[in-house]
């Protein structure tokens, strides 16, 4: 059974989608979302602070196999979000899954089957899927 607050969420999308109905427009709003993302999250470095970024260099032993990169590998962040760039990063987010589900809506794709595909691919390859 498919999920059904994920194919709620895209039949809302297109109801709701008025203004930006072209591929064209829809592909520059996608584009304009990710980067209020990338910015929400900068803006949580350097404007709050709340979170901090430690980007130096990690020793990786020559020895590692690529299941131990996980112990050796972090994100980078220190820090916790504060409630106010949480929010901010979660909206900007919320609107870039708004113009992804307008993509599967514009090009007939099913939100949801993306997800399962995605899901099964992770699963059956696991951490060789992205090397």
């Amino acid at each position: 059974m498919k999920d059904l607050i994920c194919d709620e969420f895209q039949n809302t999308v297109a109801e709701l989608l008025i203004r930006h109905r072209s591929v064209l427009d829809v592909l520059s709003k996608s584009q304009e979302s990710v980067a209020r993302v990338n910015r929400a999250v900068v803006k949580a470095v350097t404007n709050c602070g709340c979170i901090q970024i430690d980007a130096r260099k990690k020793s990786i032993p020559p020895e590692a196999s690529l299941a131990e990169l996980k112990d050796y590998l972090d994100n980078h962040l220190q820090g916790t979000l504060c409630s106010s760039c949480q929010e901010v990063i979660e909206m900007e987010t919320g609107k870039l899954l708004f113009y992804m589900a307008a993509m599967c809506n514009i090009l007939d794709l099913n939100l949801y089957d993306i997800f399962l595909k995605e899901h099964k691919k992770i699963n059956t390859l696991r951490i060789f899927n992205f090397t």
